[in-house]
């Protein structure tokens, strides 16, 4: 039993044994393969530790105005491998990295200052502009200096970037000519709207009634038509100088298109700024380009409208990109902050801003588009381009004012209440203009659902657009009643001169015409009546010479033919010219023949001119000579300077009329009487002659004196059948 036991006991201790030697066995290959994968992990880590050109992740370069911008990212991993180093970055133009690498001087790469390796970007300024560079990012140990040769610095693969233009001459250019693309654009819209709309615009503000309500309509229609409110207002002066409608009614015509003027900021804001449109230009143009070759009447105004509309997006694109970015620190910027706050006084300055932008560009559209642009880039705050809208309501009028410099006293009055009405209202919203903005701002605020922030681009310039709507329709609301004081100021104002007909001047026509050829005609029309009833008083004036021995008056009645036959032969050349310049434009088959009428009359008119002034000559040499008419001979004379007299009449009645639907029965009697009369006298003169009952010298002067009033005579029906178009 011992002995089994013994041997029982012996078999556990060596199980026990080899159990144990398991464990060790197994903890011992355990440990080795922890130690295994430690190492491992230890040479993966080492391997992620590396630090090579690869080390830079996104690296990229981004222009700046004058400088650019190096931006990157370095694996997490590497920060504690980083730490004793720093970042820093070499640069240098194109060309100086070629001329570098061929060893010439000046030409030496220039190094930025070593900065903190957690950075992730890096900004250059002062720099050429417009200029091409290249850059590499680079790894360095704290202390070292980059410029030395033995120095080891891990650099990342090149960077290539090219400089924005900074600020100057060349920019200003750039910012000029962006600002002439878009009024450019403008002007061929607008002209394309004028020739489409053509006579039904012209008849549209030719009907304005009394109600100054219907004339504040039209002025709003036909400046959203032709979205101009320049050419709404000038066309509306050259009618109330052509006398087609009178001051009263032309106020309305002016106020409404101060309200549709405004429709081109909500254009200019929508479409140029939420959609940008300058994406789809080249595709309107290629809609409109077609047009220009197409048959019909309207087809190439049509495209001139559509490619204007095209071409005004595209340069409000360039402006956009032409006015530069300001941070808040710049100097411009801090002006405008500054000043803005500065009671009545910094309104009343920024008032002043905006119209002198407007009369340099000769655009509130233009300027309003610049306004709302600089406004998107922060360079003036909401309040500021508030009150430069308020003056550039009062730079338009100078349009107007310009138009009726060489108009009549009636189209000075009428730019006169454009200029009054636009000043009253700006001088009005100056009082209120803080609770207005306040107004503007909630209404903006309440659409959006948010409470209105000045400093929100995109809110600043809706509120701009809405401000800029709302001042001008409480503005007609307010002043709509005072017309009557309005056109009163205007009269007191603008003073008549009198009748000023020995002066040369043409009160109808307007320097270099008007683009609408529909008024330009008229303007003729008016011209030419005026030229009719100029030669007209001439006939007055040999009556006076036949029949008053005065001297003084006899020789103030030689000078006054003088000037007169002067003023006829200017007036036929300036208004020639006119017809000219207007003939060359597109013009419809009427117009063209109302143009050679015209022609016609003004060189019959000058022709009357001529005969009358070779009259006063006659009776000139006359009375130098000591020759006296018979009683008989001089009551001759009288008897056909009435009939001529009566002839004019006549023919400026006809002037006066529908070129073509006149019936010119009457002109015709009165020159078959001038006729009779002068046959009758020359029938007697040749008897009295052969009887000798007069001297040989008075005969002859006799003779030419009635022989010249038949010639007038020829030269009033001429004109009278010209108005027919007997031609």
């Amino acid at each position: 039993m011992r002995k089994i036991a013994l041997i029982l006991s012996l078999l556990y201790s060596s199980t026990l044994v080899l159990a144990q030697d398991s464990v060790k066995l197994i903890d011992s290959t355990n440990q080795n393969e922890n130690s295994i994968t430690n190492n491992q992990i230890i040479e993966d880590e080492s391997e992620e530790l590396k630090i090579d050109k690869s080390s830079f992740k996104n690296l990229s370069a981004s222009s700046k105005e004058e400088g650019f911008k190096l931006s990157w990212s370095i694996d997490y991993k590497l920060f504690n491998a980083l730490s004793d180093k720093k970042l820093i970055i070499k640069y240098n133009t194109k060309i100086g990295s070629k001329r570098n690498k061929k060893g010439y001087e000046g030409s030496e790469w220039k190094f930025s200052k070593p900065f903190d390796a957690t950075e992730t970007n890096f900004e250059f300024k002062g720099l050429q502009g417009n200029e091409k560079y290249e850059a590499y990012l680079g790894i360095i140990n704290k202390g070292e200096d980059p410029k030395a040769d033995s120095t080891e610095i891990i650099w990342s693969d090149k960077l290539k970037v090219k400089t924005k233009r900074g600020w100057g001459i060349m920019k200003l250019l750039i910012l000029i000519g962006s600002l002439g693309l878009f009024i450019f654009g403008m002007k061929i819209m607008s002209d394309g709207m004028q020739r489409t709309a053509g006579e039904k615009l012209r008849k549209m503000l030719g009907s304005i009634t009394s109600n100054r309500f219907k004339g504040v309509l039209t002025g709003f229609s036909s400046t959203a038509i032709v979205q101009s409110s320049s050419v709404t207002t000038v066309m509306t002066v050259s009618l109330v100088n052509a006398g087609l409608i009178n001051l009263r009614q032309s106020a309305g015509v002016m106020m409404g298109a101060n309200i549709g003027t405004t429709i081109t900021a909500w254009l200019v804001l929508l479409l140029g700024f939420k959609v940008s449109i300058s994406s789809y230009a080249l595709v309107l143009i290629a809609l409109g380009a077609p047009l220009l070759f197409m048959s019909f009447r309207r087809s190439k105004d049509l495209a001139n409208a559509i490619i204007g509309f095209a071409i005004l997006f595209i340069g409000l694109q360039f402006l956009k990109d032409a006015v530069p970015s300001l941070d808040k620190d710049s100097a411009l910027v801090q002006f405008f902050v500054n000043y803005k706050d500065i009671p009545f006084f910094s309104n009343l300055m920024f008032v002043g801003l905006g119209a002198l932008v407007t009369i340099v560009i000769q655009s509130s559209s233009a300027a309003m588009a610049l306004t709302l642009t600089m406004v998107s880039k922060g360079i003036i705050p909401f309040e500021v381009a508030c009150a430069m809208v308020l003056g550039e309501n009062i730079g338009t009028t100078i349009t107007a004012e310009l138009a009726s410099l060489i108009g009549n006293v009636h189209a000075k009055r009428s730019a006169r209440i454009h200029s009054l009405f636009n000043i009253v209202g700006v001088t009005w919203m100056l009082m209120v203009i803080p609770l207005f903005l306040d107004l503007i701002g909630w209404i903006v605020g309440q659409s959006h659902g948010v409470v209105f922030n000045p400093e929100d681009t995109s809110l600043a310039n809706e509120g701009i657009a809405l401000f800029h709507t709302l001042f001008n329709a409480a503005n007609v609301l307010l002043l709509i009643g005072f017309v009557p004081y309005l056109v009163s100021v205007a009269e007191r104002t603008v003073n008549s001169k009198g009748d000023a007909d020995e002066e040369f001047k043409l009160d109808y026509i307007t320097a270099g015409g008007v683009a609408l050829p529909e008024v330009a005609i008229l303007e003729a029309k008016k011209e030419v009546a005026k030229f009719g009833q100029v030669t007209t008083r001439m006939n007055d004036f040999i009556k006076t010479l036949i029949n008053d021995q005065d001297k003084k008056t006899r020789n103030k009645m030689f000078n006054k033919i003088k000037k007169y036959e002067e003023i006829t032969d200017r007036v036929e050349i300036e208004v020639a010219s006119f017809l000219d310049k207007l003939s060359s434009q597109e013009i419809s088959p009427e117009t063209s023949s109302q143009i050679r009428s015209m022609l016609s009359i003004t060189n019959d008119l000058e022709r009357i001119g001529d005969i009358y002034y070779q009259m006063s000559k006659t009776i000139e040499r006359k009375d130098d000579n000591k020759v006296y008419f018979l009683p008989e001979q001089r009551e001759n004379i009288n008897n056909m300077l009435d009939k001529i007299e009566k002839a004019f009449s006549i023919m400026n009645e006809n002037l006066n009329s529908e070129y073509g639907h006149i019936v010119i029965d009457d002109a015709q009697k009165a020159e078959l009487e001038i006729n009779q009369l002068r046959n009758n006298l020359r029938k007697s003169y040749l008897e009295q002659a052969e009887k000798g009952e007069f001297k040989f010298q008075t005969g002859i002067m006799y003779n030419d004196l009635f022989s010249s009033c038949e010639k007038v005579g020829d030269h009033i029906i001429n004109v009278s059948e010209a108005v027919v178009g007997d031609i």
